[in-house]
């Protein structure tokens, strides 16, 4: 099976399912959201408001880094902080309470290039102050693949970035500024940040999307083994205690699942289905204080609806009790992001 890059949003085809909101008093934190401005796809504020004025209460969000708003001249390693200046103005905007309750970009993940040495601690120190209290954290994309079909071809990483001794280096600055790193990998390469939250373990490191268990470019044909194989690894992990998981990202190009290739979309009934495995076994082994929810729009809104995605959570987290439902939609994401007044 071929995948293109991206899956489109089809507007028309997602409003063929609307589902009554499940829980619609559940606080939630969307602990992970993305804004961009790109040739046919813009996602920027009103967007995002349609979303999540759907019908569930999120009460703040999380923005992280996709390479949006970078600055168009300066010093190379400072460009990226032309994003965290957007998303701290798009946060700014939010906080003036015109639209709506919701804290937007409450906490901010940004870009760094950690392997470059020299400049790190200057380019922190700029995010730091244009990000002000929202900058929480540093995302550097390590997604890898021998096979190219399975790797955005924005976000080429090198091989074994994770292990790179300059990397590292830059890595060790995170911790004394109490910012956290987003990893974003495939499952391919989780032994890789077992053995870096080995090394760190001071530093908060949370995974995004699960660890992204591959379903294309050669893997499409495997997923038991892939299954597997990803839950050995995640259950190691989930000994290194500095490490969180975010419970989401399988309606992206890379995990497979096929959702948006149906006549009309599924419901969430069906997706909690086939994301039940998936997400139980984060919760089991890394327990409901150190998982948190993550809508990863408008990536995901190729596959599901901002209202379906949470009622999928919903119905994942429906035998929780009240404390770990409480943990997986809210406190978790409040507490490793440091946000204030939650």
């Amino acid at each position: 099976m071929t995948v293109s890059y991206p899956l489109r949003v089809r507007a028309d085809w997602l409003a063929l399912l609307c589902e009554e909101v499940l829980e619609p008093e559940l606080p939630i934190i969307d602990a992970h959201h993305h804004l961009w401005d790109r040739p046919a796809w813009r996602y920027l504020l009103d967007e995002f408001l349609a979303d999540i004025n759907s019908g569930h209460r999120i009460e703040a969000t999380v923005y992280v880094q996709c390479f949006a708003m970078h600055r168009k001249d300066g010093l190379e390693a400072l460009r990226p902080v032309g994003e965290t200046e957007f998303a701290n103005g798009i946060a700014a905007m939010s906080a003036s309470g015109n639209y709506g309750e919701t804290r937007i970009c409450d906490g901010i993940v940004a870009y760094a290039d950690l392997r470059l040495v020299d400049e790190i601690e200057h380019v922190l120190d700029a995010h730091a102050a244009h990000g002000s209290r929202r900058f929480k954290g540093v995302r550097q994309i390590s997604a890898w693949d021998k096979n190219p079909e399975a790797v955005n071809p924005d976000n080429l990483a090198s091989e074994s970035m994770l292990t790179d001794p300059r990397f590292r280096a830059g890595f060790a600055s995170l911790a004394p500024r109490g910012l956290c790193f987003d990893a974003f990998l495939f499952h391919t390469q989780l032994k890789e940040l077992i053995d870096l939250a080995r090394v760190f373990p001071s530093t908060r490191i949370v995974l995004n999307h699960m660890g992204t268990p591959l379903g294309i470019a050669g893997y499409q044909n495997h997923r038991a083994n892939v299954f597997k194989d990803w839950v050995s690894n995640m259950k190691q992990l989930s000994t290194c205690e500095n490490v969180v998981v975010k419970l989401g990202g399988m309606g992206m190009r890379p995990v497979g699942m096929g959702f948006s290739e149906h006549s009309t979309p599924l419901t969430s009934e069906r997706l909690a289905e086939l994301c039940r495995p998936y997400v139980h076994t984060c919760i089991e082994s890394f327990g409901a204080q150190r998982c948190m929810f993550e809508s990863n729009f408008p990536v995901d809104k190729a596959s599901y609806s901002y209202r379906t995605c949470w009622n999928t959570f919903k119905r994942l987290a429906s035998g929780a009790s009240a404390a770990e439902k409480r943990f997986l939609f809210h406190d978790t994401a409040a507490a490793v992001y440091g946000l204030q007044g939650f």
